[in-house]
């Protein structure tokens, strides 16, 4: 059987592994340098299934609302970009419902639980020279009320497989010593000690030099045209430099799935979330932070890398815009510094490695994975911020499907199909 594979970013790659390892001939091809080079480039670098909760919370349009055009908000919906994403915005909000955002919760909860038991398996073959960490997360809080409130969502988590530790702020500080001047102003936080970290551009590159030394065909520079449909067969990809065929496609192109669906007339609801990330040199601060953190009220995430931090934080609705937005940025270098303001004397930030990038966000919060109504097309997108934490699973269920393995979860509710049975439920 062959299958051939548009993208080498975490989806592609993870899903190449597996399909590999049950003997499957594969071929990636990926329109970017090199493995990684996209959305998986310079990520928030941790593996969170503490984090699987979708973004479309109950009350989520009056936030979203309230932030229209203010630079310094943690979710931005630009105007320019509501023409384009009226309908999935309509699904999204829909999905927000209290009995529906419960079920994908625990739909996410399930998947990255499984996937990041998966890891350990991918770094025993490709190695874990990926600036890796299995310390666990911390989430701060800055009063008890958020404390408490979060407290009592992980205790849905808990249900599920996920374990927390509520901690104060001492105890924050304890595992955490870096966070010692800001002690005053924390109330606490929850401690998660089965999240990881790592850099997911360096775990790419492990994957694709262990595929391309066990045969697997990975092309870069080949950019896709569209898909043409066949009868009974999967679809042809057009490339720049000719027609691909193979027994099997899976799309695993991140935002720029749905584009390359419509070519075969199937609607992907997945829109671009943009995301930004400083990378930060420690520059001799020896007294560096060690394990990842999530300031819930800063909108922050900062994740030690080797001799480097990695700053990550807020989310923008802008469409395919990729343009480095200068003040979203200071934000950004604005939060490590409220952060960890033992590092001021430390920071360059001309020094700093500025990136931006499209996370792909279903209308649901779920990822779409898997066979789709056209013959032979399977999907892997639309994991939002969890592509990271999911990328394992993920890539594990759609080669299963693919060759006809029996499935560590239920493949259905990850489906593109199940959005035609949400407009009946």
């Amino acid at each position: 059987m062959h299958v051939l594979i548009v993208g080498a970013g975490l989806m592609g790659l993870t899903t190449a592994f597996f399909l590999r390892r049950a003997g499957a001939e594969v071929t990636v091809i990926d329109r970017q340098s090199g493995p990684g080079r996209e959305t998986s480039f310079a990520n928030g670098a941790m593996l969170h299934a503490s984090q699987a909760n979708p973004w479309n919370e109950p009350g989520v349009l009056w936030t979203a609302l309230r932030m229209i055009g203010r630079e310094d908000a943690a979710l931005l919906l630009r105007p320019r970009a509501l023409p384009g994403m009226w309908r999935w915005g309509l699904d999204f909000v829909r999905h927000s419902r209290p009995t529906r955002y419960l079920r994908n919760f625990e739909r996410n909860a399930h998947l990255a639980r499984y996937s990041l038991a998966e890891m350990g398996g991918i770094r025993a073959v490709v190695g874990g020279d990926y600036d890796a960490q299995h310390c666990g997360t911390m989430k701060l809080f800055r009063t008890p009320d958020e404390v408490a409130g979060a407290a009592r969502l992980c205790a849905q988590l808990g249900a599920w497989g996920i374990q927390h530790e509520v901690i104060d702020a001492a105890g924050a500080v304890a595992r955490e010593p870096a966070l010692a001047p800001i002690e005053d102003q924390l109330a606490g936080g929850l401690f998660f000690p089965q999240d990881e970290s790592g850099d997911a551009q360096r775990f790419c590159a492990l994957i694709a030099d262990w595929l391309s030394a066990q045969g697997v065909s990975v092309r870069y520079g080949l950019s896709v045209l569209g898909l043409r449909p066949q009868s009974d067969r999967a679809p042809v990809v057009m490339t720049r430099e000719g027609e691909l065929s193979a027994d099997a496609v899976v799309l695993a192109a991140g935002s720029y799935s749905p584009q390359l669906a419509e070519s075969v007339g199937l609607r992907i609801p997945v829109v671009p979330v943009k995301g930004y990330s400083l990378t930060l040199p420690l520059n001799g601060w020896q007294e560096g932070p060690r394990m990842p953190v999530i300031d819930d009220h800063l909108h922050a995430a900062v994740c030690p890398l080797g001799d480097r931090l990695r700053v990550a934080g807020t989310a923008e609705f802008a469409g395919h815009d990729l343009a480095l937005t200068p003040a979203r940025i200071n934000n950004l270098f604005g939060l490590v510094s409220k952060l960890y303001p033992a590092f001021r004397p430390w920071l360059r930030p001309e020094l700093a490695t500025r990136w931006t990038g499209l996370r792909p966000m279903s209308s649901d919060g779920v990822g779409i994975m898997g066979r789709t109504p056209v013959p032979g097309l399977f999907l892997n997108t639309g994991h939002g911020h969890l592509g990271w934490t999911m990328a394992a699973g993920a890539g594990h269920l759609v080669a299963d499907e693919i060759t006809g393995q029996a499935p560590a979860l239920p493949h259905e509710v990850y489906h593109l199909s199940r959005f035609t049975r949400a407009n009946r439920d």
